[in-house]
């Protein structure tokens, strides 16, 4: 996978969600680390190096939607995964709406968040779906 440079930031209120991810990109060689609100991503030293956010849905005080707002209106258009364990249709529409690049229902197949990984990533290096 390229843009072994870049952060792949997890942000999940749950931390053995957040934890799974972030072993789970290590294991390939990526970069991870897991943060459990929206509040410490934006506070944290690495917001300049994320590449690629994997962010749930339903968090208390900022959602994950929020948060990508919230990043997209301060010029930051980090590629965006919006994970959820309450899927709606209503949610989904917004979500692509906003600029999310994958919207993944709760419990997700690992190869369908690798997919949207290697999206993102590829979209952050501008490589517009090269292979």
């Amino acid at each position: 996978m390229p843009n072994r440079g870049s952060i792949v930031a997890i942000v999940d209120d749950d931390k053995a969600v957040g934890n799974a991810i972030e072993v789970l990109m290590r294991s390939i060689g990526l970069v991870a680390q897991a943060f459990s609100s929206g509040e410490e991503f934006l506070r944290s030293p690495e917001l300049s190096r994320t590449g690629c956010l994997v962010v749930d849905f339903d968090m208390p005080r900022m959602s994950g939607l929020d948060l990508h707002s919230n990043l997209s209106r301060l010029g930051n258009e980090i590629p965006t995964i919006l994970i959820t364990a309450y899927p709606s249709d209503d949610i989904r529409v917004r979500a692509l709406q906003a600029g999310v690049i994958c919207y993944l229902p709760k419990p997700f197949d690992e190869s369908d968040l690798l997919n949207c990984i290697q999206t993102a990533l590829d979209s952050s290096k501008g490589n517009s779906g090269a292979p």
